[in-house]
């Protein structure tokens, strides 16, 4: 069993929930704002399930930036969408994560939370180079990125 982590990211948009929620919840939709969409051009993408909600389905498979992998929506509220993160390459590993979505003054509050377990190689490259740091960063961007299209569309 590996050492538990959690990354989280946070950032206000001027939007409401329901305009942040669609695009978080249809992995069709996350090529506008994903921080990932970016490191392969040629990236092989595939979609499966339902169109978008619970059990709604997206794989890729990309250069060794991109990697492989794959995420389900396992969850879905009002405020908050719940993914199973799997990654087959670069390395094997599960992770939940949870955008959560608070509605304030001024629009919506978005976090986005990463959980799992160091183990194997992310294991030993999480010693060298912390996961908050190299995840966190690409959280940033993808709120970023998030913030514009949902302040574009509200």
């Amino acid at each position: 069993m590996g050492r538990p982590f959690t990354i989280t990211r946070s950032t206000s948009i001027a939007a409401n929930a329901e305009v942040i929620h669609g695009l978080v919840d249809d992995f069709h939709r996350w090529s506008s704002w994903s921080p990932w969409e970016d490191l392969d051009p040629a990236m092989q993408r595939s979609y499966s399930g339902p169109e978008r909600g619970v059990g709604a389905r997206y794989a890729w498979k990309g250069n060794r930036k991109a990697g492989e992998g794959s995420m389900e929506i396992t969850g879905l509220a009002p405020d908050a969408v719940d993914i199973e993160l799997r990654f087959l390459r670069p390395w094997n590993a599960t992770n939940q994560v949870r955008l959560q979505l608070a509605p304030t003054t001024t629009g919506t509050e978005v976090s986005w939370t990463m959980r799992g377990e160091h183990v194997g190689l992310m294991g030993l490259l999480s010693r060298v180079m912390p996961l908050d740091k190299m995840v966190g960063k690409d959280f940033e961007k993808g709120l970023t990125r998030l913030k514009a299209v949902a302040e574009q569309a509200r």
